[in-house]
């Protein structure tokens, strides 16, 4: 090929000018080549004497004819003037062909004529445009494929058989190879078939040469199928046979090698055909092919191809000749016995090995081509595919290792074309050879578990598997076996790991992988929900729409997978009490409500699991409706084209026949009524089909039963069948056949219960011919996650658990590594599926293997977690499920945070763990009130039990390492002790345990409500007393956490509240000492309320209402953080003052602040926060006024803080004052008259329970504080003008603030001399007090002269006046000037607003009356005073007088 090229290449680059020098070089060139491949034949043929000697002789006439056409081509060769494509090749082919041909010439001569040939066809001379190229390539092949020469040695003779497979191959392969036709190109392939058989004596070179050819021309004739039309029709219909159609060729074709005179001779004699080989007992091909036509399986002849056929351009006929040929190759088998004991190796492996390679070369390269040509298809699907199915079972590793490659091949290109057969394959060969219990050698597992895992490796594999296989009623459940048989095989059971395990582990997770991929490509989120039958419909009559769509199919599948598991379900039940089975059924909507005969039948035939016995009995029953069950249940069988035998076998295998002769019969007339039906060739009536069935019945336990020791022959089984066929015989022939079958192979009336899988017997075979034309189309799955759901919840568990125990088990990190990229798969799939339990029972499997849960007993657990590469990838695995896929965990979490809670322990966290996202911020703002919330592991300082003293964080740990302040002097630590230390940080940083809380606001609502939980559980109940340090540790940090997520979570803070708040309340309730534990919780709750008042104004109450609890606190322990607490309120009220609106709340508040005003560290704060509400009004309101009141009440009366401040409270009571007005205005202009009236009433009762407060504090011991209380009073009482108060409201308020405060007065200053000491001027205070009457009295006084009870007031007035002037105290000579003169002041300002007049009125009301009657007791000149003078002016400037002592 090469060398015509290379010339003009080589002109190229010397860049000849003119074309026709190029042209008449290389003819020049050409004839020179040819000239000298004749010189060379010459030469050899002068060496032998026979030829040398005519030569030489010089009697030319005498020279023998293969010399004189050699000279004459010579003579010709450089005459020739056109160009070589018009030469007709067959001019300078011919002397040399003669040569191959005559059987005259020896060895030597033949080989150099075979070189010449190869050579001319390497030139690249011959190719589509020559002239005659067609002729010339059927000489060259009939020439050299009926070669003959004398062999003189057997080196030469090899030499020979390797040249002629040489010029084969190189008329393959040449350009004008397609003008060969199909019966040329089988002759080639039998020809170096044969080159091989006869090789097998030869040496090993010619062998392998020999070999190597027969592949490269199967490549070179297959490699062209896909570029073959796709019509074919050029192909006729039928079997895949041929006939020997060598009409008008020599078929003669031999290798005779004689020996005269005692030298070597062989003959070698083989007649060449398109059949297939018989096989010889030596285990070897005898080349001859046998010429009649070849019988198939069935017995049928097939139908071969025409002659015309043949002679066409080779295309398909000769490809499916060959690999028909190919196949019968390995028909071998059934006459040598294969089995698993057969040990004749070198038959067993060789041939077989041979026709299988030659047989998967043709698969890879002609590939999905095979689907467009139906013959092609045939042949593998029933020839081929079965006699895979019985070398699959091949002792010989290398056998079966062929066969499963081949099998992969087929499933890649032709898998929709072979359903049943990939079944068979996997259930009666894999799932066979995988396990050793079925008697398996290891090799065999290995081989057998390797092809799992390589199928396991196509993507969709499985997902076709179960959606064509483990969903249809028909078919076994390949999937599930296959992913059981995976598990199982990955689990060491007391055992170390071998590479078996680890193979069944990368076929697992292969699985997985594929799963986890198909996430990302969608149609997860199409959760489709249960399946389920809402009425009876055949079950057997299910189809799909459109088998191509997967918004049919996916439906389709997942229906029919539901049916075929009640239907198992329905089985059990059946196997227990058919009855209870059968209504069962009826219960599911899978058989009717009134059961009919076709459904219960149905049931029986496609039902896997049924108990055969029962079967039997049911069918074998006189009742009516069994007898048609019975009918039924036969129609459901394909007989068609099937031997009687056969079909009785596939019959009787799917139920026990019963014993009884009556149920016999009825069985067989159903059976024999069917066949008959569909087998009408031979049989005159169903009668005969009967009594030959039944003859059957009885040969079979004739020949297989022990206790029958005279067997019957196969004329007794002809004589007793005589004239059963209508009165005629039956052909003998058909009656020998059935005779040998039942003999050899037994018909098992008894068929085995579960006993495993199946054997591949040829009746089944058959019937799976037959069923693979009916069954429903194969499903091709795309890339998407369909059945992906229904797949995992199948495999999870035995997956899960599987590849646990290898890592268990492993010693090597990337077997660690394997099994990890399982976790993270499997944690993938359960998430996006929405398998939470499957999630939870992975991590608490891989919580297991973090160690951190083991009881420690190692001295430093730190260095060896750092050791241990296992530990630290499980902890790694574990921390980035739980931030990947922290959603769709849930009792998982508790696992989780032994973990943590174990790091911990070790001082291994970083040190903001525990913190949440806005802690920055509002700590850096106020550095010295933090102290309680900051020290996020402030417990790590506690004392751990059994260990040193550890500090918090990494780097902490990481210096205590360094350290030596433990209990005993340590040496420096290894540099093996630092690199394990460093592992373990490292590690750590990459568990990013801090984003698990941090990020907890992504969570969604079951996994965030179980991660409180768990946290609560984590941190246990809390004891009185008696707890240990670590577990108050453990306690304090999950309390931190959980703080953490109900800060992080603020808007989902309903969710969280009830268990966090519960969970603070009992520390709370439970703690009798101060601890790190109730400071925690005491301030984590106030934190919450501080940071979530803005944000949920719903749940403020409760926040609030949570805040009572720190009312609750042991005394003991409130006084120890009054202070801190104090300052949270403060901060809270100053934050959240506005977000706080019910009274309810402002009551805990106001409860809060009043215990402070008591502490002398806290009140400072209290009292801030108390200034902050009620300054100007800024945040009083209606809701917390009178809490207010009550609060700032308790600091004026608390001689805690300076003087100052209990003066600042009374401001802030009197300026209170002011609200009540603003909001007296407010509801005037914005309210009716009814609400208005109604507030005043409310405001009014506000007011007064003011002036209550400020009366108490009226008596205050401090002079300073009293009397500014009393001014303050005052203000108060005349101050409302604006709010207009009710009337009746004022006597009350004289009653209960005004006379009180007088009377408690008086009461102090009369009282022992302690108390006059401890009240020091109290008569200054008690001129104030009278003061404040009399200004009140004259300020209301014409409102309150409107009251019917004036008088009565009046006379308490007078009355109080009278009492003060009694009283004995120092200094009272103030008192007794004072009260004369306000009195009079009084009496003259009443009788200018004409309130006291003289009147006629009787009685206690009379004002006139009563006044007198009382002030004369005390002043008995004042009435003369006051009313002898009746001018005007007097009583102006005594009115005037009268009011000046008021502004003292």
């Amino acid at each position: 090929m090469g060398r015509l090229r290379l010339q003009s290449s080589i002109k190229a680059i010397e860049e000849e000018p003119e074309d026709c020098e190029v042209t008449s070089s290389s003819k020049a060139a050409l004839a020179c080549m040819i000239n000298s491949e004749v010189s060379a034949v010459l030469a050899v043929m002068r060496r032998n004497v026979r030829w040398g000697g005519r030569y030489v002789s010089g009697d030319d006439h005498l020279e023998h004819s293969l010399i004189q056409s050699l000279k004459t081509l010579r003579r010709q060769i450089f005459s020739w003037q056109h160009q070589w494509e018009s030469v007709n090749p067959s001019l300078y082919l011919q002397p040399f062909l003669d040569v191959i041909r005559s059987d005259e010439t020896g060895a030597p001569i033949t080989g150099v004529a075979l070189s010449s040939v190869y050579k001319i066809l390497t030139l690249d001379v011959l190719d589509v445009n020559t002239i005659n190229v067609e002729d010339a390539m059927h000489l060259i092949v009939d020439a050299v494929t009926s070669c003959r020469f004398e062999v003189t040695d057997p080196a030469s003779e090899e030499v020979v058989l390797t040249k002629i497979l040489q010029v084969l191959l190189a008329c393959m392969k040449s350009k004008a190879s397609v003008m060969l036709n199909n019966q040329h190109v089988c002759t080639i392939v039998n020809t170096c078939f044969r080159v091989v058989h006869q090789a097998g004596t030869k040496g090993e070179l010619l062998q392998r040469i020999a070999r190597h050819t027969m592949h490269e021309l199967v490549r070179c004739i297959f490699s062209h199928l896909p570029d073959v039309d796709n019509t074919e029709g050029s192909l006729v219909k039928g079997g895949s046979s041929m006939k020997n159609e060598n009409a008008g060729l020599d078929t003669d074709y031999s290798f005779s090698s004689k020996l005269e005179n005692g030298s070597v001779t062989s003959e070698y004699d083989s007649q060449l055909s398109s059949g297939v080989f018989n096989s010889a007992s030596s285990g070897l091909i005898s080349g001859m092919m046998d010429e009649s036509i070849v019988r198939t399986d069935n017995g049928k002849d097939a139908v071969p191809y025409d002659l015309h056929l043949m002679t066409e351009p080779y295309g398909v006929p000769c490809m499916v000749e060959i690999f028909h040929f190919l196949c019968s190759l390995l028909n071998v088998v059934e006459q040598t016995g294969m089995g698993p004991r057969a040990n004749s190796i070198t038959f067993d492996e060789d041939v077989p090995l041979f026709a299988l390679g030659l047989i998967n070369s043709a698969i890879e390269l002609g590939g999905p081509a095979i689907h467009h040509h139906p013959r092609l298809l045939s042949l593998v699907q029933d020839e081929l595919f079965h006699n895979l199915m019985q070398f699959g079972l091949s002792m010989s590793p290398l056998i079966l290792s062929m066969v499963c490659s081949i099998v992969l091949n087929l499933y890649q290109h032709l898998r929709t074309e072979l359903k049943l057969q990939l079944e068979s394959f996997f259930s009666c060969v894999i799932l066979r050879l995988a396990q050793s219990r079925f008697g398996a050698s290891y090799q065999q597992q290995e081989v057998a578990m390797e092809t799992l895992v390589d199928f396991c490796r196509q993507k969709t594999f499985m997902v076709e598997m179960y959606a064509n296989l483990d969903c249809d009623i028909t078919c076994g459940n390949v999937f599930e076996d296959l992913a059981n048989l995976l598990s199982k095989s990955a689990f060491p059971v007391n055992c170390p790991l071998s590479t078996m395990h680890i193979l069944a582990l990368d076929g697992l997770i292969a699985v997985i992988q594929g799963m986890a991929e198909r996430i990302a490509n969608g149609s997860v989120s199409a959760e489709r929900g249960p399946v389920k039958l809402e009425e009876y419909t055949p079950f057997w009559m299910v189809k799909c729409e459109n088998y191509g769509d997967p918004d049919h199919w996916v439906p389709f599948v997942r229906r029919r997978k539901y049916i075929k598991r009640r239907l198992m379900i329905g089985a059990d039940h059946f196997n227990r009490d058919p009855k209870k089975g059968l209504e069962f059924l009826q219960g599911t909507h899978l058989l009717p409500e009134k059961l009919d005969p076709q459904s219960v039948a149905c049931f029986f035939r496609y039902t896997a699991g049924l108990d055969k016995n029962l079967v039997g009995d049911f069918l074998g029953n006189h009742d009516e409706f069994c007898v048609q069950v019975l009918h039924e249940f036969a129609g459901t069988f394909d007989f068609q084209d099937m031997n009687l035998d056969i079909a009785l076998r596939l019959f009787l295998e799917t139920f026990r026949l019963p014993g009884e002769s009556q149920k016999i019969q009825r069985v067989l007339e159903a059976f024999s009524e069917r066949y008959y039906e569909q087998s009408t060739q031979i049989l005159a009536n169903k009668d005969a089909a009967l009594l030959l069935s039944y003859s059957l019945i009885m040969l079979n336990t004739d020949q297989h039963n022990v206790q029958v020791k005279k067997k019957m022959t196969e004329e007794d089984f002809i004589r007793n069948n005589r004239h059963i066929n209508g009165g005629n015989d039956l052909p003998r022939e058909f009656l020998s056949e059935l005779y040998y079958s039942i003999c050899k192979n037994e018909i098992r009336t008894t068929p085995e219960q579960g006993a495993g899988f199946s054997e591949m017997n040829p009746s089944r075979w058959i019937d799976l011919m037959h069923k693979s034309k009916k069954t429903s189309p194969y499903i091709v799955s795309d890339s998407r996650a369909y059945l992906d759901h229904d797949m995992f919840a199948t495999m999870s568990g035995p997956t899960i658990a599987a590849i646990s125990v290898v890592f268990d088990h492993a010693e090597h990190e990337d077997v660690y590594q394997t099994c990890i990229d399982g976790f993270l798969a499997v944690a993938k799939i359960s998430a996006c599926h929405h398998l939470e339990d499957v999630l939870d029972d992975l991590v608490v499997s891989l919580c297991k293997f973090t160690t951190l849960l083991n009881p420690s007993s190692v001295e430093e657990p730190v260095l060896a977690f750092g050791d241990d590469a296992k530990a630290r990838m499980a902890t790694v695995t574990v921390f980035t499920i739980a931030n990947r896929y922290g959603d769709f965990i849930r009792t998982g979490w508790r696992n989780i945070l032994d973990c943590i809670l174990r790091l911990h322990k070790l001082g291994l966290l970083p040190a903001r763990v525990a913190s949440d996202a806005a802690d920055d911020s509002e700590m850096s703002s106020e550095p010295g009130h933090g102290k309680p919330l900051t020290n996020s592991l402030s417990s790590a300082h506690i004392q751990s039990i059994g260990t040193p003293r550890r500090s918090s964080g990494l780097m902490g740990r990481f210096s205590q390492l360094l350290s030596l302040d433990t209990e005993e002097p340590r040496s420096q630590p290894t540099e093996q002790q630092l690199a394990a230390h460093q592992r373990t940080l490292q590690t750590i940083q990459k568990c990013h345990i801090d984003t698990i809380f941090t990020e907890s606001k992504f969570l969604q609502a079951d996994s965030l409500l179980q991660l409180a939980r768990a946290l609560i559980w984590a941190a246990g109940r809390p004891q009185k007393g008696n707890t240990s340090p670590e577990d108050e540790d453990t306690a304090v940090f999950c309390l931190e956490l959980l703080i953490a997520i109900t800060l992080n979570n603020r808007d989902r803070i309903g969710l969280l509240w009830q268990g966090v708040y519960e969970h603070i309340a009992n520390i709370v309730q439970s703690t009798v000492v101060a601890c790190a534990l109730v400071e925690k919780a005491v301030f984590g709750l106030l934190r919450i309320c501080q940071r979530l008042l803005p944000y949920k104004e719903n749940l403020a109450d409760e926040l609030l209402r949570s805040l009572q609890l720190v009312l609750k606190l042991d005394a003991r322990v409130a006084d120890q953080y009054c202070e801190q607490i104090t300052q949270e309120v403060n901060r809270l009220v100053k934050a959240n003052a506005t977000h706080i609106r019910s009274p309810m709340g402002w009551r805990t508040i106001a409860s809060l602040l009043s215990i402070t005003a008591r502490h002398p560290d806290a009140s400072e704060s209290g009292f801030e926060a108390l200034s902050f509400i009620m300054t100007n009004g800024a945040h009083l309101a209606p809701s917390n006024f009178v809490l207010c009141v009550d609060a700032a009440r308790q600091f004026a009366e608390s001689r805690v803080g300076q003087t100052d401040r209990s003066v600042h409270a009374v401001d802030l009571l009197a300026g209170s004052v002011a609200c009540l007005v603003r909001w007296g205005q407010d509801a005037r202009e914005a309210m009716t008259e009814a609400e208005a009236a109604k507030l005043c009433q409310d405001i009014g009762e506000m007011w007064l329970r003011l002036v209550q407060g400020l009366r108490k504090v009226c008596l205050d011991q401090r002079e300073e504080v009293r009397n500014h209380a009393l001014l303050s009073l005052q203000t108060c009482l005349t101050g409302v003008d604006e709010i207009r108060l009710p009337l009746s409201l004022w006597p009350q308020c004289f009653e209960m603030v005004i006379f009180t405060m007088l009377d408690d007065l008086a009461e102090i200053a009369q009282g022992n001399p302690q108390t006059q000491k401890e009240f020091r001027n109290i008569e200054g205070t008690l001129v104030l007090a009278l003061k404040l009457l009399t200004k009140v009295f004259l300020h209301l006084l014409n409102e309150l002269s409107q009251l019917s009870s004036f008088c009565k007031l009046w006379r308490n007035v007078i009355g109080r006046m009278e009492k003060y002037m009694k009283l004995k105290v120092k200094r009272s000579e103030k008192l007794q000037e004072l009260i004369p003169e306000l009195l009079k002041n009084t009496l003259l300002v009443m009788k200018t607003n004409g309130v006291l007049v003289p009147t006629s009125t009787l009685g206690g009301d009379n004002v006139w009356e009563q006044t007198w009657l009382h002030v004369n007791k005390i002043f008995p000149s004042l009435q003369s005073e006051i009313f002898s003078n009746q001018d005007a002016e007097p009583s102006q400037s005594n009115q005037s007088d009268a009011t000046s002592p008021q502004n003292e």
